[in-house]
This record gives C-alpha cells, structure tokens and sequence, in this order.
C-alpha cells in the first residue's frame, strides 16, 4: 500500500512548513509542500495539514485573509468529501476563519476565534502540554493515541485565546468540540496560558474529520527538542508530539 499523498499549504508568510513535512514523512506519510500558486494541485491530495506562521501578515485578524486563500476553496471542499484536516497554531486560527472548526455554522462564516493572548495581549512563547478530553474515537485524527494522552508542544502565538459568546461557548463545550486542554507534565489541568475560554488549546468540528491545535506539537517531537530526553538515547528518534502526528498519518491511511 503506498503513503497517503498529504499536502502542508503554504500561505505567503506561512512558517514551520519544513517542519511539518519532515515530520509528516517521518511517521508514514508522503508529504509535500503545496504553495499558493500552485492551488490547483490540491485536489490530488488525500489530506491537508496547515502549519504555523503568519499567513498575509495576520492583516486584519490572524488567518481571517488565508481563510478566503483560493487554497482553501478545496480545503473546504476535501473537508466537506471527508478529507481528513489538520490546522497548527495560524493553520488553526485558518479553520476557525473559515467555519471548519467548531463547523456549527456555514463555511467562511465564523462562529468563535483563536484571538489576541489575555489578559495581556503579548505574544506567548512557552512549552506546555496539553491533554486529549475526547473519546480517542471521537476524532479519526486522534485515534491512534491513548485516552487521556498528554502531549508536549510550544506555544508560540499571539492570538490564541479561545473567544465567542457565552451560548455558543456552551455549545462548544457540550458538543464535544474541545479535543485538547492546557494540563502540565502530569495531566493535572492548569489555567490556560494565553487565556482561552473552556483552557481549550484544540477544537473538532461535529464530523471529527478537521483539527485545529493552537500550540505545536512538531516543535517537540523529537528526542533532541525535549527539554528532558528521560532516558532516550536517540537523539533522533520522534517521540512526544509526533504522537499526534502519527495518528493523523495512519487516519489517513485508513481513509
């Protein structure tokens, strides 16, 4: 059985993109580059991942332009043919622009944000962890990972504070749409740094098909990036996030 074909999007002031795919193919998958100017392409591909950045500058608000990026034309397409979706910290902040996450609302209309870090609006560069609160099975994405996983990653963000009203919060939150909290190494929930409502620090929409995690899990995902290697003597081993990474790969496998 060959890779499943993944392209990472590149947006003008897209980062981590290298990142991504190296990760990517280190856990399965054929994974290439796919930048806006080659948007038609995208197609051909059996699953999208949008890495981090700075997409058109944030202008207006983070991924608010990106979200109206002809790429995202088949994103939205993919997503609604079942398409398996992974958006990273602005690729996050993408899907939540374009309605893919929590999806309670039409495409490009949003219904919630990744918005400004509270309660000051300073940009958040930490390492933390965060916790599966999903049935694993909830999401085809996170289904190769233990109930309960916690995941180690970096927050690097200015815009990553969970917002929307009180009713569509409850909704969120009754719907199952929170996969991810702010816990610290042991699982035990912590306050979310940067201020998101519910400590979310990633969404699912209502299908399981799109995830959007605000913090990043391929910049600790491997031996040599662990603040503590705990014993592991490969420095080039993939360990910690590439958990995630792995069992959105064998999702798309079995797609």
């Amino acid at each position: 059985m060959s890779a499943p074909r993944i392209a990472v999007l590149v947006f003008p002031g897209t980062n981590s993109e290298d990142e991504t795919v190296r990760l990517l193919r280190a856990c399965g998958g054929d994974a290439h580059l796919v930048h806006w100017s080659r948007a038609d392409t995208l197609a051909a591909y059996d699953a999208y991942v949008l890495p981090g950045g700075f997409a058109y500058e944030d202008r207006i608000r983070a991924g608010a332009i990106a979200a109206h990026d002809r790429m995202v034309d088949d994103v939205i397409t993919g997503c609604e043919r079942g398409k398996l979706i992974l958006g990273i910290c602005n690729g996050a902040q993408v899907l939540l622009e374009a309605g893919l996450v929590p999806g309670t609302g039409p495409a490009r209309r949003p219904t919630a944000a990744f918005t400004h870090n509270a309660p000051q609006a300073h940009y958040l560069c930490a390492h933390v962890y965060v916790k599966l609160v999903i049935e694993p099975h909830r999401s085809p994405i996170t289904a190769e990972l233990p109930p309960g996983a916690v995941v180690p990653a970096y927050a690097a963000h200015g815009e990553g504070r969970l917002a929307a009203d009180p009713a569509h919060l409850r909704e969120i939150a009754d719907g199952g749409h929170v996969a991810f909290v702010y816990v610290d190494a042991d699982g035990t929930p912590v306050r979310a740094p940067n201020g998101s409502a519910l400590d979310a620090a990633a969404l699912v929409n209502r299908e399981g098909n799109v995830l959007a995690i605000m913090p990043h899990p391929e910049r600790d995902a491997w031996n040599y990036q662990h603040l503590d290697r705990g014993g592991r003597t490969d420095p080039l081993a993939c360990s910690g996030g590439a958990a995630l990474f792995a069992s959105f790969v064998a999702a798309v496998a079995r797609s």
